[in-house]
This record gives C-alpha cells, sequence and structure tokens, in this order.
C-alpha cells in the first residue's frame, strides 16, 4: 500500500459517511450512536444495545489506564457514543479524530446536549496523518474505523507513535479471516467503497513488529453473524418505512449487499473480535 491507496481510501471514507443515505441507515437501523458489530445477548436483540456491549466489553480491557487526567485518541470516531461513554464513565478527556465534517457536527452536538462537550474535543483529520506528538495519549481506542484505511502498516504506526510509554491500544475491525483471498469479499466491501480487509494475522504480526506487547485477540467472530442478520431483517422488515429517511434505490442496495455478508459470515470469511495491547 502507498501514501497515494491511503488518500483514496480517506477520500471514499469522507465521501461514504458524507451521504443522507448512509446517515439516515446508521440512524435508523442502527441506532445512531454506536456503529459498530455488536455482542449479543440473543439472536433478536436490538443493534444498538448490541453495539453498545461492545463498547462496554473494549472499555473493561483499558479501565486500569482511564480515569480524571487521562487521554484517550478515538480513531474514526463517528458520532461520538464510545467516545461518550468513556468521558460519561471515566471522566477521562477524549480526542475523537474522524473523516467526516457531517458526522462531527452531529457529534459534537450531541456532546453539548449531555454536557460532555468540555470532556471530548472532536477534531475533524485523517488517521493516516495524527496531528498530536508523540507520546500524547494513555490509551488509544478504534472501532470498525481501520477497514478504511488505505496503508494500515502507517495507521498502526502512527497510533503507536502517539501512544504514552505503557499505553494502550484497543480496536475492534471487520476483518477477513485468515488465508481468505482479497478478491473473495470484494463484492461484500463494496458498499464501503473498501478495496480489502486486513485479517488478525496481519493484525498480530504488525502489532508485534511495532513492539507492542500483552497482544491479545479477543475472537468474537462468532457475533459477526448474529449482527448481519438482525441488520438484513430490520432493513427489510422496515423497508418502506426507511424510504421516507433513505432513497428507495438505497434500500435496495442494501437489500442485495447485506445478505452478502450474512453468506461470508456463515462460510467462514469473515473475522472480527477486540484486540488490545500494550506499549512499552
Amino acid at each position: 500500500m502507498t501514501h497515494e491507496s491511503a488518500a483514496r481510501a480517506a477520500e471514499a471514507a469522507r465521501r461514504y459517511y458524507g451521504t443522507s443515505d448512509v446517515d439516515g441507515f446508521y440512524e435508523a437501523v442502527w441506532g445512531g450512536e454506536d456503529i459498530h458489530t455488536g455482542v449479543y445477548a440473543d439472536a433478536h436483540e436490538p443493534v444498538a444495545v448490541a453495539s453498545r456491549r461492545t463498547v462496554e466489553l473494549a472499555a473493561r480491557k483499558v479501565a486500569d489506564r482511564l480515569g480524571p487526567g487521562s487521554e484517550v485518541l478515538d480513531l474514526g470516531s463517528g458520532y461520538g457514543g464510545p467516545a461518550r461513554y468513556l468521558a460519561a464513565r471515566f471522566g477521562c478527556r477524549v480526542v475523537a479524530l474522524n473523516i467526516s465534517e457531517a458526522q462531527n457536527e452531529r457529534h459534537r452536538k450531541t456532546n453539548a446536549e449531555h454536557g460532555l462537550d468540555g470532556l471530548v474535543e472532536v477534531v475533524t483529520g485523517s488517521f493516516q496523518d495524527i496531528p498530536y506528538p508523540a507520546g500524547r495519549f494513555d490509551v488509544v481506542w478504534s472501532q470498525e474505523a481501520f477497514c478504511h484505511s488505505g496503508d494500515r502498516e502507517e495507521l498502526l504506526g502512527e497510533a503507536v507513535r502517539v501512544l504514552r510509554p505503557q499505553g494502550e491500544l484497543v480496536f475492534t475491525d471487520v476483518m477477513a479471516s485468515d488465508a481468505v483471498p482479497h478478491d473473495v469479499l470484494r463484492p461484500v466491501v463494496a458498499r464501503l467503497e473498501v478495496e480489502e480487509l486486513a485479517t488478525p494475522d496481519f493484525y498480530r504480526r504488525r502489532l508485534a513488529g511495532l513492539g507492542l506487547t500483552h497482544i491479545d485477540f479477543d475472537d468474537r467472530s462468532d457475533q459477526l453473524l448474529t449482527h448481519y442478520l438482525r441488520l438484513t431483517e430490520e432493513t427489510d422488515r422496515r423497508a418502506t418505512e426507511l424510504g421516507n429517511v433513505i432513497s428507495p434505490a438505497y434500500v435496495a442496495d442494501l437489500l442485495e449487499n447485506l445478505p452478502l455478508w450474512v453468506d461470508a459470515c456463515r462460510k467462514g470469511r469473515m473475522s472480527w473480535g477486540i484486540f488490545h495491547c500494550h506499549r512499552n
């Protein structure tokens, strides 16, 4: 991967998350707060409830590093659900770096409504070039954003650069299963304008190469099937209603694309979970 591919990926992510159709889908079906894969207590649980559980599970892994006076960098912070949770739960300061100004405007407004704008700073920018000095943050956090990177080696290097000594990195990402050819999943991820996914083995090797220790992958790949079944069910059930907030063409695209995710998950071609590691 090159800087050119990273720039293309950044522009694709900016375009994707800046559309009213995508915004409407995440608001209506996903809950508009935590837009990432959920951990489900049962197969019929609301997507928003399961997605918040993922935030809680990830937060437990870094809880010892969080509290008043600590700083978290949330890379690809979306609508800010995790940033608000961390600030409210632990009293830490969160810098939320995100490429979509449309999402960031809503993020800032919601922070103010919750009285958290003093703890959460929303910054428009790319995680390929983090605008902060080395050793700034106690925790670097991300949920389902690294899949949008066109140069994940550079991205991880940036994430580690801004970690303090003994700082911790925690992230989730949608991945291809190890040894699955990239082209197999291209029709699946086309809706996201993503060219290819990383694998768990890539992250393990790269994190170790950057000198991180205690690298743990909490493999929750089984949750992907439940999650995409729930998204497909909700989109199909509410298709008429959704047509009032997103274009009928986009609803049709979703109903064509989401079953591809379900099929890929059933065939074991996709992986997901929570990575957690430490900087020396």
